[in-house]
């Protein structure tokens, strides 16, 4: 194996790390990210786990501050609602030219997935519903002939995956998600494209919603408390 082919997998498993560590909390917004330390905890130099965090900055994950390094980004509350009215925007037109393509072969990895949230959600393993909460969402939108507004769609996705966690730490919240994962599902096999889009819509609602309430607890608008950088 090269050299390059050797750094490149050490920065990719860096960052598959440190994105599993920001969704499930124990890199939390607002904390600062030690790159010795993340590196001594993953057995690797600090040149991966410097490129790997370049990439988190690129997706709006991390922010670095000059002379003070990374930190997980912390939105506001107005952050928040205008990445969610982007997303609205995006994935209206998404959802409108994906609606004709999904027969039963283009459904079937999203039921695959729909059904990992409800298993996930019952047993209250919030980072796995994550993972299939954001299959199933992509997997309605993501169809060849819109790679520009899909790519858009992800981005806005990454910026804000440290929030959907809070969301479905609650299991009152996990359990209304399942039923709006129906909801949509029923949409789509009815081919109504203005249901489709009411049902993502009042999804995406309740989850901003639901997140500008647990924002606006903090004195500056910014969710409190963090957990120790663990990566194992």
């Amino acid at each position: 194996m090269s050299a390059v082919a050797a750094h490149g997998t050490a920065a990719d498993h860096a960052l598959g790390r440190l994105r599993a560590a920001i969704v499930a909390g124990e890199l939390a917004p607002g904390q600062r990210i030690l790159q010795e330390e993340i590196a001594e905890l993953l057995g690797l130099s600090i040149a991966p786990v410097r490129e790997a965090l370049r990439v988190l900055e690129q997706e709006g994950q991390v922010t670095y501050r000059p002379r003070r390094g990374y930190f997980v980004t912390e939105l506001s509350i107005a952050d928040l609602a205008e990445i969610y009215e982007l997303r609205r925007i995006l994935e209206e037109r998404a959802a409108r030219l994906a609606l004709p393509f999904l027969d039963e072969a283009a459904l079937e990895p999203v039921l695959a997935a729909a059904k990992a949230c409800e298993r996930a959600a019952e047993s209250g393993e919030v980072t796995a519903e994550l993972e299939a909460n954001r299959r199933f969402h992509l997997g309605l939108l993501d169809l060849p002939g819109q790679p520009h507004t899909v790519r858009l769609i992800r981005q806005l996705w990454d910026s804000t995956e440290a929030y959907r966690a809070l969301y479905y730490n609650s299991p009152q919240e996990r359990r209304i998600a399942t039923v709006a994962h129906r909801r949509i599902l029923a949409a789509v096999r009815a081919a109504d494209p203005d249901l489709f889009v009411a049902e993502l819509d009042a999804h995406r609602d309740r989850a901003l919603s639901v997140l500008t309430a647990i924002l606006g607890r903090g004195s500056d608008g910014s969710p409190r408390g963090t957990r120790g950088t663990r990566l194992d």
